[in-house]
């Protein structure tokens, strides 16, 4: 088999940036780049996968004047041993080809602990650990319509609502992680493609990924959607079902910012920490629910309530009539005088 040559990176960028132009990728990702200020950084989250790729190429080529700014993050998770090395290479060689500085982390926990969720976890914390020492705010990622249909089934079932449902977002501003911290907000340009189309694009611009093996691992959920039901219900609609999740993905997030912006102007929670149950009085019950998830995660010392938990106390809220519900070990949800607080939990006095 004859070696392929080295990649001419920036060619490749600049003839996948005509494949893909700017009114390819997602609209509002567009505006919001346009009037972004020049002074800031831009991080993105590289894999070597397909879709990482193409999204470094496209920055690069799309947003010339970001250059001098922006960089790329690699982490290794340790799992695929060999091919795991293969790829921080490989993105070490494409950043070079680009002439954008790359910081690669390596995940130090034992194969005992290396699950997928606890691997995403690792990979999001080193990128948010070098974004901070970097004083960056803005990560871009790779995901596309099918990761949406993939998503959307995932949450589908395990029952969320219309903010989970939304996911992935375009433009997602995430709150400091800890006090004192900056937003980070998260852009996905790619969420007007499929991955297809983002694969026969880098192909036809001279371009190359890694492919990576754990994926068609079926001991994860995503990987028996992607492999098994995702082609068949494809097959079954007879359409475009891609873009049809796409569609109701950008429908879910209208959906969900409308009723967001109705709890904000109802303004339930007070200055005190209070939920004001009379603003609520009457309220759809989606209103309530939000203006209660809100409630709880202002409250630092209440324990994490499971949906059982959750649901009851939505309930007395709706009717309004004084409740007490246990928040975990520090204290309890009580409902009096038609406000919501939360009551410590007082101490024992200490017997000498």
């Amino acid at each position: 088999m004859k070696k392929r040559g080295p990649i001419d990176w920036k060619g490749a960028a600049a003839r996948a940036a005509l494949l893909l132009p700017p009114e390819r990728l997602h609209p509002s990702v567009v505006r919001w780049a346009a009037a972004r200020p020049g002074s800031e950084g831009w991080a993105v989250a590289l894999s070597g996968g397909p879709d990482s790729v193409a999204l470094l190429l496209l920055v690069w080529a799309h947003w010339p004047r970001r250059r001098k700014r922006l960089r790329a993050f690699h982490f290794d998770h340790r799992i695929r041993g060999a091919e795991s090395a293969a790829d921080a290479r490989f993105c070490a060689a494409a950043c070079a080809g680009l002439g954008v500085p790359l910081l690669s982390g390596t995940w130090r926990a034992s194969s005992a602990k290396r699950a997928e969720a606890q691997s995403r976890d690792a990979r999001f914390a080193f990128i948010e650990r070098a974004m901070a020492a970097r004083r960056m705010r803005v990560l871009w990622l790779g995901q596309q319509q099918d990761d949406i249909a993939e998503t959307m089934l995932m949450r589908v079932a395990r029952g969320s609502g219309s903010a989970g449902l939304a996911a992935p977002r375009p433009i997602h501003v995430l709150a400091p992680g800890r006090p004192g911290g900056r937003e980070r907000i998260h852009i996905r340009p790619l969420l007007a493609l499929k991955k297809s189309e983002i694969a026969g694009a880098l192909r036809e611009a001279g371009a190359r990924w890694r492919v990576d093996s754990s994926n068609t691992n079926r001991e994860h959920f995503r990987n028996r959607l992607r492999k098994d039901v995702i082609p068949r219900w494809i097959r079954a609609s007879e359409r475009d079902a891609l873009g049809g999740a796409a569609l109701s993905r950008e429908l879910l997030e209208e959906d969900d910012t409308a009723l967001e912006a109705w709890v904000s102007l109802l303004g339930p929670v007070a200055a005190d920490g209070s939920l004001s149950v009379a603003k609520l009085a009457g309220r759809p019950r989606a209103v309530v629910r939000r203006a209660l998830h809100r409630w709880l995660l202002s409250q630092p010392r209440a324990a994490k309530l499971s949906r059982q938990g959750f649901e009851t106390l939505l309930s007395a809220v709706e009717r309004g009539t004084p409740f007490r519900h246990s928040l975990g070990s520090h204290g309890f949800a009580v409902i009096r005088a038609r406000k919501l607080r939360f009551e410590p939990l007082r101490k024992s006095p200490t017997l000498h």
